[in-house]
């Protein structure tokens, strides 16, 4: 799924363009056991109360494609008989009428979920009418091209508030505030299927996680049958590592910049699309050429692309790129710069001893004191 097609699906989360139909709920304490559950139409809820499930469900879709939510395709032994895809086909066919099934899909998730504290599992029915598209890109609402049926999945962490004072309208005191459990912003969750082309997606799952780095390995093998892909920072390790492979150890510093420049001018130019940009091996071939890494280091960089990638053959560029700093280290001083303005820092050699070199203009502060230049 690209950015549209997840905005699309999270503008359903109003009351104007509901497409839920029914809600399940289970809340778990520490030690693994369902404490309470939930089951009724979405619709027959109090108008306040559904506002919050909505901002849960939004809270599920959001985040950055690539590193919050991340497309995962079921392999071939999860789309044969007694599969996931097949469970959770039953699930959504079901629009979550078949207690046992509901039941089955919450031992799924206690039995692989590491979590040690309370959570709370919701898990929703939708259905919703894609509307079709004249030639010009509008929405054509009273023309509907297909149907997108599908599940989705927040599991969010229920903890005590804080304690504290509180005022008590009542009896006009200051007094100690009673704690309750609160239900918080979901951590995981998923979307299936995925919507993909705007239409139903059987062979993908969306999967979210609010802490890129904390995927849940057992939740993602044995609930959503897939594999765990290389998190946003594994990627920029990698990608770093296959830059030091390939010089040898030996990079210096114009071609590391390169490296720097040209990748984020890659992501300027492809800011407009919709799609994530990524980087396949003759992309990042071409990335090192231009950079300026010679040609004799390249000689193996085929075989050390495949064997640090497996069957993973793209990096996202979001994730291996430093859009937000451009960043020199040595053991005793750390410069940051502009990443737009990397041009402002070369290498030199000066009395013998190579030195960083940055230009400056006017004005110079040093820590928070302006000084001459």
């Amino acid at each position: 799924m690209n950015k549209k097609e997840v905005l699309e699906i999270r503008k359903q989360f109003t009351p104007e363009h509901c497409a839920i139909t029914r809600i399940c709920g289970c809340y778990v304490d520490h030690e693994k056991e369902k404490k309470t559950e939930l089951k009724k139409a979405f619709l027959s809820m109090p108008e306040e109360e559904a506002f919050k499930y909505f901002d849960i469900f939004k809270h599920t879709l959001s985040g950055t494609i690539g590193k919050n939510l991340m497309n995962m395709e079921f392999p071939t032994e999860q789309e044969m008989p007694g599969g996931t895809q097949e469970f959770l086909l039953k699930l959504r066919d079901s629009k979550l009428q078949d207690d046992m099934l509901v039941e089955e899909f919450y031992d799924k998730v206690i039995e692989n979920y590491i979590y040690a504290e309370n959570y709370y599992i919701i898990l929703i029915h939708a259905v919703y009418d894609v509307p079709g598209k004249s030639s010009d890109g509008l929405e054509m609402f009273d023309a509907s091209d297909s149907v997108y049926e599908h599940l989705m999945c927040s599991i969010c962490p229920v903890n005590l508030t804080k304690a504290g004072l509180t005022y008590n309208a009542e009896t006009n005191n200051i007094e100690d505030r009673i704690r309750d459990w609160v239900v918080e912003a979901p951590i995981q969750g998923f979307l299936f299927p995925a919507f993909n082309d705007r239409a139903s997606d059987l062979h993908n799952v969306l999967y979210y996680s609010k802490k890129p780095e904390e995927l849940q390995p057992d939740f993602v093998a044995n609930v959503l049958g897939s594999r765990i892909p290389l998190t946003a920072k594994d990627q920029k390790v990698t990608f770093q590592a296959m830059i030091s492979d390939t010089m040898g150890g030996e990079c210096d510093y114009e071609v590391a910049r390169n490296i720097h420049d040209n990748l984020n001018e890659m992501i300027e130019e492809a800011k407009e699309s919709p799609e994530p940009l990524e980087l396949s091996k003759p992309d990042v071939k071409k990335l090192f050429e231009r950079s300026g890494v010679p040609q004799e280091k390249m000689e193996s960089f085929d075989e050390d692309f495949e064997m640090k990638m497996g069957e993973k053959k793209t990096l996202l560029a979001s994730n291996i790129a430093s859009t937000k700093t451009f960043q020199i280290e040595t053991p005793d001083v750390i410069v940051k710069v502009n990443p737009e303005r990397s041009d402002l820092v070369e290498t030199r050699e000066i009395d013998g001893r190579k030195c960083l070199v940055i230009a400056i203009d006017d004005h110079l502060e040093v820590n928070g004191i302006e000084v001459r230049g």
